[in-house]
């Protein structure tokens, strides 16, 4: 694999991851709650976008499986916000829980079957410079582009972005001004659950083969992204998708060497390496604000 086609592989994996970690990431920023849930959100909403695509098309189809996903996240959060506990450590392991039941009822429904998002890119390929990308790759690669502008402007210049900062920088004062937590919170877990879902579409279509039942891990990647980044950094979710997304690329195109040396199946261990050796340096992430204890 030649250095172009690591890039464009790299950079492909890495707006994906992107996204799927933004979500993580807006979650955590208005809730303090880490979802673990996300790949189950992921895995649900593209299983939407699957059934409905033959029907409706895919725009619609994606359209509804985003939709299903942000509402299942919203639910996810009642759920979670239900607990008679304000310790989001308990909260977090809530959404372990609600992941594992909700990935054992949709691989009820998914058992071994395979299915296509019907996307209007199918197996196409694009050629540059003797590389080569898929279709499905690109566009995904565009949209990340899209969707994290938009976010970044209605964060930043918008009123409602302003509660949300408000409410994630301090939740308490920004309650005493007025900001509804609550809201805050249910279109925190909404954007964060379309994000997944946004992502699940582009990690279905080709060159991967399509939709299983254990497409929820592919969420786990995301996981490396964030912490990389930082917990509570937009931009430390997108760097560190990115990161992920390069060193993936990186081991794949050498997967004979890294094979060699540590056997196969380290392209999805590789992330977590990099995760413990980034943490070993900076506990907070390359982005992350440092934690200030007053005494």
């Amino acid at each position: 694999m030649n250095l172009l086609q690591i890039l464009l592989l790299g950079l492909s994996l890495g707006a994906i991851y992107s996204l799927i970690a933004l979500g993580f990431v807006v979650i955590y920023k208005g809730t303090k709650v880490v979802n673990l849930a996300q790949g189950s959100l992921l895995l649900f909403g593209a299983y939407v976008v699957s059934l409905l695509s033959p029907a409706l098309g895919f725009w619609l189809a994606a359209a509804a499986g985003i939709a299903a996903g942000a509402i299942a996240a919203v639910i996810i959060q009642f759920i979670v916000g239900a607990a008679k506990t304000q310790d989001h450590l308990v909260m977090t392991i809530m959404t372990i829980g609600v992941d594992i039941v909700a990935v054992a009822l949709l691989a009820q429904q998914i058992q071994a079957n395979i299915f296509g998002m019907n996307d209007p890119w199918g197996d196409g390929l694009i050629e540059i410079g003797g590389a080569s990308i898929s279709q499905a790759r690109v566009a995904a690669m565009v949209t990340a582009i899209v969707l994290i502008t938009m976010f970044f402007l209605v964060f930043r210049y918008t009123t409602f972005g302003i509660k949300m900062r408000a409410a994630a920088s301090d939740s308490e004062t920004s309650a005493l001004m007025g900001i509804s937590q609550r809201r805050v919170a249910i279109a925190s877990w909404a954007i964060g659950g379309g994000l997944a879902v946004v992502g699940g579409i582009f990690l279905a279509a080709y060159p991967n083969i399509g939709l299983d039942s254990h497409s929820h891990f592919l969420a786990m990647n995301a996981v490396p992204a964030i912490i990389i980044g930082g917990m509570d950094s937009s931009e430390g979710a997108i760097f560190g998708g990115l990161i992920v997304g390069f060193t993936q690329a990186i081991v794949l195109g050498n997967s004979q060497f890294f094979a060699a040396v540590v056997g196969d199946g380290f392209v999805n261990a590789a992330p977590y390496v990099l995760m413990i050796l980034v943490l070993l340096l900076k506990p907070n992430g390359l982005f992350g604000a440092k934690e200030v204890n007053r005494v």
